[in-house]
């Protein structure tokens, strides 16, 4: 069974930053696109970063972009995102998802972690 459990969520003042880890179990964690999405409060989930199996390609979504970075150890089967200049309006629920896939859609990723929470003060 596949399993993706994130971490480093937290309270943070606005222009702070944060670095999320999703750790992935079950399955050849290096063969396969991995992505970040948020949902906020009263909002649907979005998309907000995504990278290819090797780590050679990223795409964001435009409001995180040059602020977020995507990345990705497969030796620790782990991929990260790193977020600076942080808003209040990046305050989400952050989860971390494994699909096949290069996409902003959340219809290419058909695992998904149980979410961390961050939260910007203004």
């Amino acid at each position: 069974q596949v399993q993706l459990v994130e971490s480093g969520g937290g309270l943070v003042q606005a222009g702070g930053s944060l670095r999320l880890s999703c750790a992935a179990s079950g399955r050849t964690f290096g063969t396969y696109v991995m992505g970040w999405f948020r949902q906020g409060p009263g909002k649907e989930r979005e998309f907000v970063a995504a990278i290819t199996w090797n780590g050679g390609s990223t795409r964001y979504a435009d409001s995180v972009k040059g602020r977020f970075t995507i990345s990705r150890d497969n030796a620790k089967n782990t991929v990260y995102l790193r977020m600076t200049s942080l808003k209040p309006e990046d305050t989400a629920v952050y989860f971390c998802a494994s699909g096949n896939g290069y996409s902003a859609g959340s219809s290419s990723y058909d695992y998904w972690g149980q979410g961390t929470q961050v939260t910007v003060s203004s």
